[in-house]
């Protein structure tokens, strides 16, 4: 994964939260709770937004996903947070991975591939995940990356139900099939890469294949931009709101930041919405091969 430096995580939440939004989804994973903590503790101090504006997502790291380890990544969460509680604490893959001794190495590889510590206790740390509700440290907490049977054992275990399953949704991957599922449950689809990941497309492609095909250039998609006298990014925005579901659009670009925003003074009529249902691919981008051999890897499953 690639992260992005403290400066430029700055400028993006600051032109983020001037431009309207109240929402930051991050990560244990991401290495920038810090740069956006130091953000909203400025904002919060000189009253330009209150924290009860704010909705703050954060996850569990990936090699801290042991029911003995969900304590200590909450806590070093808020602490770089310089919060109190999240709005939102997930799940963010059914993996765990080998502690390092280096802090800053979340993703530690050995042989080419992700270097994990077995099969993952999901029942387990759910449990302590509750107990984060209980305690105050989260109002609500949910997964990310997480297939239908993934989901369904939390569901036989929980004794507080996950609101969210955070997972890549975009119109090459509508994820209407895990919809039809979360929603038997009431949980909600949040969705990441809502463009199809363009700058990291090339990183996720697997050894011998060739890299996805540009969403945001899509022809269709284009013409809708056209028609609508809005972006490319803006149609896709749109078009995953009126599904009603959570959109979480990733960039540190303020002038994209902005724009991405400006999706509210318009709507996609039905033959629009159909239109853009008629280009699913089924093409899944946030695979890796460098994950497949995690006893809990979820991509296997189509849904």
């Amino acid at each position: 994964m690639v992260h992005s430096n403290a400066d430029d995580v700055k400028t993006a939440v600051r032109t983020a939260l001037d431009a309207g939004y109240r929402l930051i989804d991050t990560a244990y994973n991401y290495l920038n709770e810090d740069a956006i903590g130091e953000v909203l503790e400025e904002y919060i101090k000189a009253s330009k937004v209150t924290r009860e504006e704010l909705f703050i997502t954060t996850k569990l790291g990936s090699v801290l996903t042991r029911p003995a380890d969900v304590q200590y990544s909450m806590s070093e969460s808020l602490r770089k947070l310089r919060l109190s509680c999240v709005d939102l604490f997930l799940i963010h893959q059914p993996m765990v991975l080998k502690k390092q001794n280096d802090p800053n190495d979340v993703f530690p590889v050995r042989n080419g591939r992700l270097d994990h510590d077995g099969r993952v206790d999901l029942e387990g740390v759910w449990k302590e995940m509750e107990k984060l509700v209980d305690e105050g440290k989260a109002k609500s907490i949910g997964i990310s990356n997480f297939n239908a049977a993934q989901v369904e054992r939390i569901m036989k275990c929980a004794r507080i139900k996950p609101v969210v399953n955070q997972v890549e949704c975009h119109a090459y991957f509508p994820q209407t099939k895990l919809e039809a599922v979360l929603k038997k449950d009431n949980i909600l689809i949040m969705a990441f890469a809502p463009f199809g990941s363009p700058g990291n497309a090339a990183l996720l492609t697997n050894p011998g294949e060739s890299p996805p095909p540009a969403l945001l250039e899509d022809p269709v998609i284009a013409k809708l931009a056209t028609k609508h006298k809005k972006t490319p990014a803006q149609i896709l925005i749109r078009n995953l709101l009126q599904r009603n579901l959570i959109v979480i659009p990733k960039s540190i670009t303020p002038s994209r930041i902005q724009d991405n925003g400006n999706v509210f003074d318009f709507e996609l009529p039905s033959e629009d919405m159909d239109t853009i249902r008629g280009i699913d691919k089924g093409i899944r981008i946030f695979r890796p091969s460098i994950m497949a051999d995690t006893p809990d890897y979820p991509f296997k499953s189509p849904v």
